[in-house]
């Protein structure tokens, strides 16, 4: 491949049928491409298949796309092309808790992770001096009444929209979103929560593992659903624990584990690799 070679990563979800990846991998070579990275699997489950692959071609986007065009009408493909790398268009929503935040403006400027945030929205105006840091707009919004949280959640939509927002990340926002506004955006918000072995809801979680003893502690990243903390898993972690540790201990490790989660989480969906199938995900890390 010459210097004007383009890296494009491609997706393809499709009833499962034989000849799939024979007839990808014959597109791509008919555009003068070179595949770099694949990763395939048929889901037992759906039926359904699910390919990823990195791809370099000398040829224009058009060119490509018209090469692999017939191959996905032939299979009923729901396909994505994109430029490997290319920051994802990211809103972040927070409430108070900065780790989760931090650790991804953090990252984002460091270039570990592929996003680009135009703008951090929040329920308490804590976080303004850490989004002024890194350098990105911050806006407060008052949701203790419904009409209050109604209007966030228009605003939201008005600024998914206005920034052509590709992901809502929830970093620690601590409200229920409304079915509407997950139905609007679905598929396309990431929410991190803690992670108890047994599970512990309501106030201070952290507190009440620690008086029962907790072994494990950790956090899951998942898609947001209308069914509350139910909606398909993209990443988990789990660290042990013991006696020794004392609340504010398990608070900074449990806060470590969900920061490392959700930029995880977040990494891979900007790099296009989490599908959807049905109420779970398939990763090709």
């Amino acid at each position: 491949m010459s210097s004007n070679t383009t890296h494009w990563v491609l997706t393809f979800v499709c009833v499962d049928k034989p000849g799939i990846v024979h007839a990808v991998s014959g597109a791509v070579v008919t555009a003068g491409g070179n595949i770099t990275e694949s990763q395939q699997f048929a889901s037992d489950d759906t039926g359904r298949f699910f390919m990823r692959l990195q791809v370099e071609t000398n040829g224009t986007r058009e060119a490509f796309e018209s090469a692999l065009q017939p191959v996905i009408e032939k299979y009923g493909m729901t396909a994505q092309i994109d430029l490997v790398g290319r920051p994802l268009r990211t809103l972040v929503l927070a409430t108070t808790a900065a780790h989760c935040v931090n650790d991804m403006l953090f990252r984002q400027r460091a270039g570990q992770l592929p996003v680009e945030i135009p703008l951090i929205m929040s329920n308490h105006p804590d976080l303004g001096k850490l989004a002024e840091f890194y350098g990105v707009p911050f806006e407060n919004h008052s949701v203790k009444t419904e009409a209050e949280k109604k209007a966030f959640e228009e605003r939201i939509l008005e600024v998914v929209e206005a920034n052509d927002i590709e992901l809502v990340v929830l970093a620690r926002y601590m409200q229920i979103l409304s079915p509407e506004l997950c139905a609007k955006l679905a598929g396309k918000i990431i929410n991190i929560h803690h992670s108890f072995l047994p599970g512990f809801k309501g106030a201070n979680p952290y507190k009440q593992a620690h008086a029962r003893g907790v072994k494990l502690i950790g956090a899951t990243a998942h898609f947001v659903t209308d069914d509350l903390d139910e909606g398909p898993i993209i990443e988990q972690n789990v660290v042990r624990v013991d006696h020794a540790h004392s609340p504010a201990e398990l608070v900074a490790i449990g806060q470590d584990e969900e920061s490392r989660t959700l930029t995880t989480a977040v990494k891979w969906f900007a790099e296009h690799r989490v599908l959807l199938d049905g109420a779970r995900t398939i990763i090709f890390r």
